[in-house]
């Protein structure tokens, strides 16, 4: 397979058309080797406009959407930022590269270690893997400069924005099937915090997510 050749395509007809026109995001897909954070059975698969099989019930995100994630976290290289839901470690990968240091979380030992070893064979050491219930919030190392949910949250605790430093960034997908909201909550001081909606999309919750209390009649 032409994996240089499936890589261009992913970028010019799936991210670019999905209004991710940040050059440096883009040039940052091109050389961190995504098929490389795919489990072999899918290699073939790792540019498709697809969600990706990685075990344990667990899917990696479509291209186009962790493109926009990145876009939109406006990342500066000073960052310090929260992972949660390390999965293959591919958006570990991209964070990492843009920023100081990444602090990432995952629930299930097995990815923490896959990803541990794939991010070192890539040269990757900015990088705090950790292996953790984090879906309702994380405090080990904050406060951050941006936090990443790369699982869906039905309501979004309010633990993720006290760990948020000045101007810092939460992105999270919000909601519960079919309809799901991806928002940048920014925080903006004094208590206060911006939300803004980005796009509507469906991905998979985080394991033991925060659900709203339902009234039984």
């Amino acid at each position: 397979m032409d994996f240089e050749r499936a890589r261009f395509n992913m970028i010019e007809q799936q991210i670019r058309t999905w209004e991710v026109l940040d050059q440096r995001v883009l040039e940052l897909l091109a050389k961190v080797p995504r098929e490389n954070f795919v489990p072999e059975p899918y290699r073939a698969l790792a540019f498709a406009d697809m969600e990706i099989p990685i075990g344990y019930g667990e899917k990696m995100l479509q291209p186009k959407v962790e493109a926009r994630m990145l876009q939109e976290l406006a990342l500066s290289e000073q960052d310090r930022v929260l992972e949660v839901g390390t999965g293959s470690g591919y958006m570990t990968a991209l964070l990492a590269s843009v920023v100081a240091h990444v602090d990432s979380v995952d629930i299930q030992p097995e990815f923490t270690r896959t990803a541990a070893a794939r991010l070192a064979a890539h040269g990757i050491g900015n990088v705090t893997l950790e292996t953790g219930d984090a879906a309702r919030g994380w405090y080990q190392h904050g406060p951050y400069d941006a936090i990443l949910l790369t699982g869906s949250v039905p309501i979004l605790p309010e633990t993720f924005k006290a760990s948020l430093k000045a101007a810092g960034r939460l992105l999270a997908v919000i909601g519960e099937p079919p309809v799901m909201e991806a928002q940048l909550i920014t925080n903006v001081g004094g208590g206060a915090y911006n939300a803004v909606s980005l796009f509507e999309t469906c991905i998979a919750p985080l394991k033991n997510a925060l659900h709203p209390e339902r009234f039984v009649f």
